[in-house]
């Protein structure tokens, strides 16, 4: 595997049959995309694979960003989107204390119900919105080692896993973009690698950064 991984912007067609149904279904789309990584990586392949992805909507196209250790978009369906692959080594090396940078990440904010200390199980996971969502991500990111200055929120709609072996568990996904300053290179470089939060396996996580215009 790779020490940096790869990402890739993948215009979908809109006319392809398995984007129409992996657009409607968020297992099929984690299915789909995990056919870019190398077959044969044992439990938890996912996670060995560093896959993560976010899908991008607009009025007139959607796009599947895709980073991951060794990707290959050749393993997609026929006629699925056009890919473009690029190292992300040159952001990592970037990466330094101070630096101001533009960030986006959707993200699943959750945290697990407290119990009684005399039930012995663990409580059930429960979504975050509004003020309590921001204050989970404030603190992920801080965590991450950036120091955030702009939050622009925005909802977006909630996956449900499907299939016979799915759980019932709705994913609740917001998305945040802004601004921050760099205060641990080692921490940020790591979050981006492994992503943040819960709902990877549905389209949350992956930390994107740009170098912030000049004012």
């Amino acid at each position: 595997m790779n020490d940096h991984p790869v990402i890739a912007r993948i215009r979908l067609n809109p006319h392809s049959r398995d984007v129409q149904r992996d657009l409607r279904d968020a297992t099929q789309m984690h299915r789909t995309v995990m056919r870019t990584v190398p077959d044969h990586l044992g439990e938890s392949p996912r996670h060995r694979a560093g896959l993560l992805y976010r899908l991008e909507e607009t009025d007139s196209a959607s796009t599947l960003i895709v980073q991951g250790n060794d990707l290959d978009p050749a393993g997609l369906p026929a006629g699925y989107g056009h890919a473009e692959v690029k190292s992300l080594t040159p952001m990592f090396s970037a990466l330094r204390k101070g630096l101001a940078v533009r960030y986006r990440i959707v993200v699943n904010p959750a945290k697990r119900e407290r119990l009684p200390q005399t039930e012995n199980k663990h409580g059930k996971i429960i979504a975050l919105s509004g003020p309590d969502a921001d204050q989970w991500w404030i603190r992920r990111a801080t965590d991450a080692g950036l120091q955030l200055h702009i939050i622009t929120l925005t909802t977006m709609a909630p996956v449900r896993p499907r299939g016979k072996q799915a759980t019932a568990m709705r994913h609740s996904l917001l998305r945040y973009d802004g601004t921050a300053t760099i205060t641990d290179p080692t921490a940020l470089a790591e979050a981006v690698r492994s992503g943040i939060g819960r709902g990877k396996p549905y389209g949350a996580g992956l930390l994107s950064l740009a170098p912030a215009s000049a004012p």
